[in-house]
C-alpha cells in the first residue's frame, strides 16, 4: 500500500464518526502533492448541499482528530469542501451512483477517431455513464457504447450544463 492510500484509508476511518456527528457523507479523501506542498482533501455531500459551516465544523473536528493520532509526517494542508457539481469520479462506489448521467472522460494519450474531414486526435470524450467493472468504463455516445480501459483513462467527471 502507498503512503498516500495508507494516509487517505486512515483519515477516512477518523473521519466516518466525525461526519456521522455533522449529518453529512464522505465523498472521498485525497492525499496529493502539488507545488512541493502536501495537501489533505477531504470532500463532504449531503442531500440538501454541503454548505460553508458543514465544511468549518468538520475541519475543526478533524483537524482535532489529526493532531491527536498524528500519523502523518511532516507538515500538510487540511481542505474541506463540497465535492461540486463537476465532482471526479475516482471510486467504483462514485461511478455506480453516476450512471445513468453525462460524464467527461479524459485519456492520457490521445486517440485518432473518425471526424468530418477524416481522422483527428482526441484524448476527450463526453457522453452516458453505461456502466463499469474492474477493467472497464462504458460511455454511450449517441447511439455507439463504447469500453474504455481504466488504465488509459486520467479522469472521469461529470459534466456540468449551465
Amino acid at each position: 500500500m502507498s503512503e498516500a492510500s495508507r494516509i487517505e484509508e486512515r483519515t477516512e476511518a477518523l473521519l466516518t464518526p466525525i461526519a456521522e456527528a455533522h449529518a453529512v457523507r464522505i465523498y472521498d479523501v485525497e492525499w496529493v502533492k502539488e507545488g512541493g506542498e502536501n495537501y489533505l482533501r477531504v470532500y463532504i455531500d449531503k442531500d440538501t448541499g454541503v454548505t460553508i459551516d458543514d465544511c468549518e465544523e468538520v475541519s475543526r473536528a478533524l483537524s482535532d482528530a489529526l493532531d491527536a493520532d498524528d500519523f502523518i509526517p511532516g507538515a500538510y494542508i487540511l481542505e474541506v469542501s463540497s465535492p461540486g457539481l463537476g465532482r471526479t469520479l475516482r471510486k467504483d462506489r462514485h461511478l455506480q451512483q453516476s450512471i445513468g448521467e453525462e460524464v467527461e472522460l479524459k485519456l492520457y494519450k490521445s486517440i485518432e477517431v473518425p471526424g468530418p474531414k477524416g481522422p483527428v486526435k482526441c484524448k476527450e470524450f463526453t457522453g452516458i455513464l453505461e456502466g463499469f467493472d474492474a477493467d472497464t468504463v462504458t460511455i454511450r455516445e449517441g447511439d455507439t457504447s463504447r469500453p474504455w480501459k481504466r488504465a488509459e483513462i486520467a479522469s472521469i467527471r461529470l459534466t456540468v450544463d449551465f
